[in-house]
């Protein structure tokens, strides 16, 4: 199984620079930003750039602090898309376009994409991760130091650098 953190960061929301990033527990992690957005499309951006960037058969898990960018991806996209990409309550999908992008990811991947909750800010090792280099990208396109949807590789994260996983972790997993 492949296990991928995510995270988002806006610098002003709405409207400021927003970064993304993922940071895979045994391998490699990228980051990428846009000038102007919301932390909600951040969130969502970072999920999608995760689920692209590990093509495959082997099942994906994707860990976030975003409880809006899990339910997006897989709790409320299955009745948006029968709806027509409306609400419960009729109105567009709000970042209907990542959404959809997400769907498409998720339905030409090979491999199953399954969703955690982490909380975020405590101490998780390949959150904190994410969530640093998620900032450092919204920083460098807003400086002009990166441009806009530049993916950076970053150096290889090693396996025994963070946490060990527990089953009690399981309780938050979204399928």
């Amino acid at each position: 199984m492949i296990i991928v953190s995510t995270d988002g960061s806006c610098l002003r929301n709405p409207g400021g620079a927003i970064g993304w990033a993922w940071v895979n527990h045994e391998g490699p992690s990228q980051s990428g930003g846009e000038p102007s957005g919301t932390n909600q499309i951040a969130e969502l951006r970072a999920l999608l750039e995760a689920i692209t960037a590990h093509p495959g058969s082997d099942p994906l898990l994707i860990e976030s602090d975003s409880q809006y960018a899990i339910k997006c991806a897989s709790e409320w996209l299955p009745g948006w898309k029968r709806k027509g990409w409306k609400t419960a309550g009729g109105t567009p999908v709000k970042n209907l376009a990542v959404v959809q992008s997400i769907d498409r990811a998720i339905s030409e991947r090979s491999g199953p994409v399954r969703f955690r909750w982490v909380r975020g800010h405590v101490g998780n090792h390949y959150n904190e991760m994410a969530d640093v280099l998620a900032g450092e990208a919204a920083r460098a396109v807003a400086s002009g130091e990166m441009a806009p949807t530049t993916t950076v590789a970053t150096t290889p994260v090693s396996a025994s650098a963070g946490p060990s996983r527990t089953d009690a972790d399981d309780a938050f997993t979204l399928f």
